[in-house]
């Protein structure tokens, strides 16, 4: 394969080629080293604005250094995958409407390694994450040129906006890293800030997310908090508002091309009441069923029972009061009384 001007193309730029080739949106290099945001993570923690999400403050001193995760490893291969920002909003949040973005990007990002391995006809020592492990993957992406920190914390691309995953493959293999993403192109911009029904930005870029309506539906384990019950609205499962209004989204949000990532029968585009009672009437049975290899199976059905009262609590009729009740009657046993 050879460039335009006769010249051959150089590793990185194959390499760019292939992650685009697998299904990739962006993809980027950066070298590994020091975090700049390690700092600020752990201030987020010691605030407490993690909530019961104890697992994020292990393996501290990796998350510090991207280089100790995978001994030897030099580089990263930086991957954003888009997952449909012009799918109609509704009581799913877009991400988790299919199958286990952790699965399949971990899957391209081992096709994309071995790929590279035959390419150089020899073993590169490496490892994919996809949202798991002690690493600060919007760091990466930032430094790697795919983005900017939006106010509401996700990683904005000007060109795709920001209903992306973030992957990345890191590897014992000196490669020549892009151009880090430097400019804040939020400007004055403040309605992600201003949209948020739970007031969760205690600043521009600082989520408490014990009051983010993703944490209390998918993270709390206990009973959501009553004051914040109304707010739910008719979130079921994760929440997608701060996203739905940046202007960089309404502009730029790309229709779905990952089969993968398309809205499973159970969901589609249910309204939030009729999903709302499947759910809340959902045996154990049905739950491992309807949501195989789903990120939604991170609630587990007791969880998703819960948002699903919650969200009949908001929004339901007479019709529903005994399911509501039989409900309640359920959780005063597992979960307590309401606080």
């Amino acid at each position: 394969m050879t460039a335009a001007v006769g010249l051959p193309l150089s590793l990185e730029q194959l390499i760019k080629a292939q992650a685009s080739g697998l299904g990739f949106d962006l993809v980027g290099i950066t070298s590994l080293g020091p975090m700049e945001t390690a700092g600020v993570f752990d201030e987020w923690v010691a605030r407490g604005y993690a909530g019961e999400m104890d697992y994020l403050p292990r393996a501290a001193e990796k998350r510090r250094d991207s280089r100790l995760p995978v001994p030897g490893a030099t580089s990263a291969i930086v991957v954003g995958m888009d997952y449909g920002g012009r799918a109609p909003s509704g009581p799913i949040a877009r991400y988790a409407r299919g199958d286990d973005y952790h699965d399949v990007m971990r899957d391209k990002l081992e096709a994309l390694h071995d790929w590279l391995e035959s390419e150089l006809g020899r073993a590169v020592k490496g490892k994919p994450y996809v949202d798991t492990g002690p690493i600060l993957e919007r760091d990466l992406a930032r430094r790697a040129g795919l983005g900017w920190f939006g106010k509401n914390t996700n990683l904005v691309n000007p060109r795709i906006g920001s209903f992306f995953f973030i992957g990345a493959l890191l590897l014992d293999l000196d490669l020549a890293p892009d151009t880090p993403f430097e400019a804040d192109r939020c400007g004055t911009c403040t309605r992600c800030l201003d949209a948020c029904p739970t007031g969760a930005f205690v600043e521009p870029r600082m989520l408490d997310a014990t009051r983010c309506i993703s944490y209390l539906t998918i993270e709390l384990k206990g009973a959501i908090p009553e004051d914040l019950q109304p707010q739910i609205g008719t979130h079921i499962y994760g929440c997608d508002i701060c996203q739905d209004v940046c202007p960089y989204n309404v502009k730029f949000a790309q229709e779905l091309r990952e089969p993968a990532f398309a809205a499973r029968p159970q969901i589609g585009e249910r309204d939030a009441r009729s999903l709302a009672r499947e759910l809340i009437a959902m045996d154990e049975e049905a739950f491992r069923s309807a949501f195989r290899n789903s990120p939604m199976k991170r609630a587990k059905r007791r969880g998703l029972a819960r948002n699903a009262a919650v969200v009949l609590g908001n929004i339901g009729d007479e019709r529903d009061a005994p399911a509501l009740a039989d409900y309640h009657a359920a959780m005063q046993n597992e979960l307590g009384a309401p606080k």
